[in-house]
């Protein structure tokens, strides 16, 4: 029986394949080719260009930004074969997904999840489309590794909360149309008495400072909250109910710092190739430093071992219902291995992999030299690799405090 179906399946996919080379072909801009998605980041209100515009509204008339979001909410209801082969086809021609960002990333899996039908359909539409940035109210001065520690309260006031405190580390908060944010609803327990709303970054009360980083961009802020008037139909899943959401929504976050996401992207161009760039090579092409060899060798092998386990690991941890604190163990390796990527493409680069300005660097080097800066952070942020050493002893290997 297997045998006399699998004719049809496989013919299946190749029709919705050449459904996908045939959309693209109509509509995917020649001059994008080879670019990334500058909207989904946190670097900068980056302005579409009208081939940006199209793009997007091509991608999201189909919902193939977000292809196995349900169909209701403006995703793409497709199965988890058919969103592969749309992955497989855009990276095919050099075509980027234009949809993205914290809304895709973080809040959208977590709102599909917890949300209200109500909120779904308010809130998942325009993320879909790629037309509202999110940030995340999370940390807080005194509430970063003890993240329930956070302080910001919310006072009830009857048919809407008053917000008043401080959230820092806010990525991209000076660009961001809307916060989803964990604050206090009770400060009689410490866990029991968080809660998760959202929070219009544009309303009366709502203060952004821009934090410069060492690598010299303003990608975080601290964000203030000053009497802010929150409606409770903002006010996702219950009261009291914000640690439970507000963890989950951590798994989709540390799923995409790590392998299983924003990492994966960097498996582009090789170190090897790089370095024959920089370096000498031998009569048969080779690099002539044998021991850069066996290091860059022995990364790669690692690295890409790594992107394939942890792509495994997400698929089966969406298998059985969405991320799990196996997202612990990825973001903990993901980003270690990424630091020392960094380290290797800075070595590699000699004198022109620590350039800061001046035209004898190329862009390329002078991006590559605020990542390695940037990327120190990778390791912190999301939950430090003390933290995610925690959760793994207690969540994946079973080990209990012991006084």
């Amino acid at each position: 029986m297997a045998t006399q179906l699998e004719p049809h399946l496989h013919a299946d996919e190749d029709a919705f394949r050449s459904e996908v080379q045939q959309f693209l072909a109509a509509h995917f801009p020649a001059e994008l080719k080879g670019k990334a998605n500058a909207l989904a980041g946190v670097d900068g209100p980056t302005d579409e260009t009208p081939a940006q515009t199209r793009w997007r509204k091509a991608v999201s008339e189909r919902g193939w930004g977000t292809p196995t979001w349900p169909k209701e909410y403006g995703g793409g209801g497709l199965t988890k074969a058919q969103a592969k082969i749309v992955e497989q086809e855009f990276a095919k021609v050099g075509a980027y997904n234009p949809i993205g960002g914290m809304g895709v990333m973080m809040f959208g899996p977590t709102l599909l999840e917890y949300g209200s039908e109500e909120q779904k359909r308010q809130h998942i539409p325009p993320i879909c489309r790629g037309e509202i940035r999110w940030c995340q109210g999370y940390s807080e001065p005194n509430a970063g590794s003890d993240l329930a520690n956070l302080q910001t309260f919310a006072e009830d006031k009857g048919d809407h909360y008053i917000v008043n405190g401080q959230k820092t580390w806010t990525s991209g908060g000076q660009w961001a149309d809307k916060c989803f944010a964990i604050v206090r609803t009770d400060k009689s327990d410490k866990h029991r008495g968080i809660s998760f709303m959202l929070i219009d970054m544009d309303a009366p009360g709502v203060e952004v400072r821009p934090i410069t980083m060492i690598s010299g961009t303003s990608p975080f802020c601290e964000t203030f909250f000053d009497n802010v008037k929150v409606p409770k139909a903002n006010l996702v899943g219950e009261e009291g109910q914000g640690w439970t959401i507000g963890k989950r929504l951590l798994q989709h976050e540390r799923t995409n710092i790590s392998g299983g996401g924003r990492l994966a992207s960097m498996m582009g161009r090789s170190l090897g190739d790089i370095a024959k760039k920089y370096g000498d090579t031998d009569a048969a092409g080779e690099l002539a430093d044998k021991v850069l060899r066996d290091r860059i060798a022995d990364f790669e092998i690692r690295w890409n071992s790594f992107l394939l386990t942890a792509r495994r690991a997400v698929e089966e941890s969406k298998a059985q219902g969405g991320v799990s604190e196996i997202s612990s163990v990825l973001k903990k390796l993901g980003t270690k291995l990424s630091q020392e990527r960094s380290e290797l493409m800075i070595e590699i680069r000699g004198l022109q992999g620590l350039g800061w300005e001046g035209e004898e660097f190329t862009d390329g080097e002078l991006e590559a030299v605020r990542g390695w800066l940037f990327g120190k952070a990778t390791t912190i942020y999301g939950g430090s690799t003390e933290i995610q050493n925690n959760i793994i002893a207690k969540r994946v290997l079973g080990m209990l405090d012991h006084q």
